[in-house]
């Protein structure tokens, strides 16, 4: 117990940096791979113009070009890549803390349950919340304000000091924060348990370490964490970008998360909670393909 201690502590800080570094890595692919399919999702669960996912990329398309795919991009690349990095470096922290907290129970068997991999995931998804609210809510606005010189907000910087003066920091740029702190915890609890779940049964399966496993099935084990991802956690989402999209003043629709879901439901019934699924779910497998791969092999190539 006290080995496994001092060697984390020994250790701890270059792991953490290398897990920091591998995470910024696959943020960055992340966002290239997933932005395009972001904003259909984002369209298609904040409005009722679209009919559904590929009638709403034909209109964008049309109406504002292809660079519209990529509106508000520069946002999620920096704070995407913080947040992917925030994750990797926090479920990591938390899987070797309780590794050691293990190793003092039984030191035969210090691995991780699966419900210490959702707890360790969980840990990674609220400590990411922190800096992926006010950034999905800076990216929701940019994505879903008006094209042309109707626009809202000339970039980042200027939405967050609009948003900011509204109600101030909590209410304007950190809105819908209790509903991103439930969806994270569910969302990355979910993720990391699948991927490792997956990653753990390959290596059983063929009698072979983990490091052994070739990128192909990193990438696909990625991929259905992914969708398990949102599959867990989806209707939270809805609720998050109704109320980072929704206005202030007299022309905000809903007073709290709790007041989005009643009205959501009284509305579109559980329906609703499901709108912009499919191309979410589209988005999902070489998303997160990509991110989990790009780590792992970053983490091989450093370590």
């Amino acid at each position: 117990m006290a080995d496994a201690a001092n060697d984390m502590e020994e250790h701890g800080m270059v792991r953490t940096l290398k897990d920091l570094f591998a995470g910024a890595a696959g943020g960055i692919a992340q966002v290239l791979l997933g932005q395009p399919f972001d904003i259909v999702k984002v369209r298609l669960q904040t409005t009722t113009q679209y009919g559904n996912a590929l009638e709403a990329a034909k209109t964008i398309y049309k109406k504002e070009g292809p660079l519209a795919f990529y509106k508000g991009t520069l946002t999620p690349l920096i704070g995407i890549g913080a947040c992917v990095s925030v994750q990797f470096g926090a479920f990591h922290e938390a899987r070797r803390r309780l590794e050691v907290y293990n190793a003092s129970k039984t030191p035969l068997n210090p691995g991780l349950s699966y419900a210490q991999y959702y707890a360790a995931g969980a840990f990674a998804g609220i400590a990411n919340s922190v800096i992926s609210g006010p950034i999905e809510h800076v990216r929701i606005r940019l994505q879903t304000q008006p094209h042309g010189a109707a626009r809202l907000y000339s970039g980042p910087l200027d939405c967050v000091k609009k948003l900011s003066a509204h109600e101030g920091v909590l209410k304007g740029l950190y809105r819908g924060e209790a509903v991103t702190v439930l969806r994270e915890a569910q969302a990355y609890g979910v993720w990391f348990l699948a991927f490792e779940y997956m990653m753990n049964a390959d290596a059983a399966r063929n009698k072979i370490d983990r490091k052994q496993i070739p990128s192909y099935k990193i990438a696909f084990y990625g991929g259905l964490a992914g969708e398990a991802l949102w599959l867990a956690s989806y209707p939270f989402d809805v609720v998050k970008s109704k109320m980072q999209s929704d206005g202030f003043g007299e022309n905000q629709k809903f007073k709290g998360m709790n007041d989005c879901f009643r009205q959501t439901f009284r509305a579109e019934g559980l329906r609703g909670f499901w709108k912009g699924i499919g191309p979410t779910l589209l988005r999902a497998m070489p998303v997160s393909a990509g991110t989990f791969a790009v780590v792992e092999m970053t983490m091989r190539a450093i370590s």
